[in-house]
């Protein structure tokens, strides 16, 4: 509501225009991305630029000489690597979720198990994952040709583990006091409480966790490949294009492992708005 400074009796004076500054200019999140994108592509450039003119080396390729390396390799190439790394990720991702989630309704069931829980997901995430993998590569035998490696699935459900752990004990912890009293009024147990309301009560926490898992698992199913005695994957490629120092496939593989784990997080984010459309906006 705007007052007027006029004195009494007189029509107030014509109002002085509003200057609209560039806070007050909303552009759609996909324009943004767009800018975000390009400038992060010049920026990209003119630093590869820079290196080239300042050492005579290329340790960082222009966007150009990555576009080129995923051009001229085909898309074939990266087709049978990306499969088996998807792969592995996918069964780790399962893996370790599942798990995850087990153990989190166990301890709402049984609730002197919850230190017992928080510790082995602890010391999942602080093992550091390159030693578990060299233990993994002894005890795990070697895959086939293109067969999805043990150690690379092993490392991928480590990596969600501790995440999932956490968001799905913090979503069961969520639910509602007077909800959980009732269900016991009526004659329901610890169970009844799990399926009835903390389920519900969790999704939101739950599906976050899960999305964010995603990324992880790729990234610790490529980790796995550097140590799996394996022939094809993403990681086996990277290795490879480093002994060639061929740096533009290097970047090309690392560019297009970023685009397959975004786009797997994205298609977790639209699951997640099917399964509780009343979930969105809500975080872990």
């Amino acid at each position: 509501m705007t007052t007027s400074t006029a004195p009494v009796g007189q029509a107030p004076g014509p109002q002085k225009p509003r200057t609209i500054v560039w806070q007050d200019i909303a552009l759609p999140a996909w324009v943004t991305g767009v800018i975000g994108g390009v400038l992060i592509v010049i920026a990209w450039w003119v630093i590869a630029e820079v290196f080239v003119t300042s050492t005579g080396a290329h340790p960082i390729p222009t966007p150009l000489a990555v576009l080129m390396a995923f051009i001229d390799n085909g898309f074939a190439y990266y087709w049978r690597n990306f499969l088996v790394t998807i792969t592995e990720a996918g069964i780790g991702y399962l893996w370790g979720n599942g798990i995850a989630l087990i153990l989190a309704a166990i301890v709402l069931v049984v609730p002197r198990l919850e230190g017992v829980a928080m510790q082995l997901a602890i010391i999942t995430y602080c093992i550091p994952i390159v030693a578990v993998g060299m233990l993994a590569i002894v005890v795990i035998p070697a895959p086939g040709v293109g067969q999805p490696s043990g150690t690379a699935i092993l490392l991928a459900a480590l990596s969600v583990f501790f995440t999932t752990v956490v968001g799905a004990l913090l979503g069961l912890k969520s639910a509602d006091r007077s909800s959980l009293d009732l269900i016991t009024v009526y004659g329901g147990n610890s169970f009844t409480q799990l399926v009835k309301v903390r389920l519900i009560a969790a999704l939101p926490a739950i599906l976050n966790a899960l999305q964010i898992a995603v990324p992880a698992a790729f990234l610790g199913a490529v980790l796995g490949e550097f140590f799996g005695k394996i022939e094809v994957g993403v990681g086996i490629a990277m290795i490879l294009a480093q002994q060639n120092s061929n740096a533009p496939l290097v970047w090309s593989l690392a560019l297009a492992s970023g685009a397959v784990a975004l786009a797997g997080f994205a298609l977790i984010g639209l699951v997640a708005r099917g399964i509780a459309p009343w979930s969105r906006g809500k975080s872990a």
